[in-house]
């Protein structure tokens, strides 16, 4: 099959969708200790809500794609949109993102995944190692996803799954979050230049690959 392999090739380029794309939350810090802790409100055409801390946008040129940064935690927040944010996380399943926590929060579904990514060509350090938590909702027609960005030189502990980064950020975002059904939603195949036969068949080679055939993404 001529195309099995443009899925493995372009997972680089979701990736660069994703962080070039998405973000907001939160709420409130919990703790009966704990004074309020500031939040900053957003609202796109697909989802709104608030997140703690002062987050500015970095990136709002698309309407499905917003970036935000927190530039004292040294946090990029990024959300999206796509039709099918499943299909999505079974390509992110082969580059190592797997085995989700599922949580109901605020009347929503989340897929919550922990994984790390390295910045640049290096060997991965406390130095150059950025801790990454992806939140993956999927409606009827229409996913969400929400990628916390957490900088090696952020003073937010995101090493710890359901740590520091998860339960003073993460949660109140999710908390706080409401999903909206938006008009003419990104297509998952587009976003690879595919047609969606082509797509299929490449989800195809992937479900083979989950299931054991691990030769299915060879050649």
């Amino acid at each position: 099959m001529e195309n099995r392999n443009i899925i493995i090739m372009a997972v680089a380029v979701v990736a660069v969708i994703a962080i070039v794309g998405v973000i907001f939350a939160t709420g409130m810090l919990s703790g009966d200790d704990k004074a309020p802790a500031e939040t900053t409100p957003f609202n796109t055409s697909f989802m709104q809500g608030s997140f703690v801390g002062k987050v500015k946008l970095a990136d709002g040129s698309q309407d499905y794609m917003k970036s935000y940064e927190d530039s004292e935690h040294k946090i990029t927040y990024n959300i999206s949109t796509v039709d099918d944010s499943e299909s999505l996380m079974d390509i992110y399943y082969i580059q190592g993102v797997m085995n989700p926590e599922q949580r109901t929060i605020n009347g929503n579904d989340w897929n919550i995944y922990f994984t790390q990514a390295v910045t640049g060509n290096q060997t991965a350090s406390a130095d150059n190692t950025m801790n990454i938590i992806i939140c993956q909702s999927q409606g009827d027609k229409q996913g969400y996803l929400i990628y916390a960005i957490i900088e090696p030189k952020s003073d937010v502990n995101g090493t710890n799954i359901f740590g520091e980064a998860y339960t003073d950020y993460i949660e109140p975002l999710l908390e706080s979050i409401t999903l909206k059904q938006s008009s003419d939603v990104p297509k998952i195949n587009e976003e690879f230049g595919l047609t969606e036969s082509e797509f299929a068949q490449q989800m195809e080679l992937i479900q083979q690959y989950k299931a054991g055939n691990t030769s299915a993404l060879e050649g």
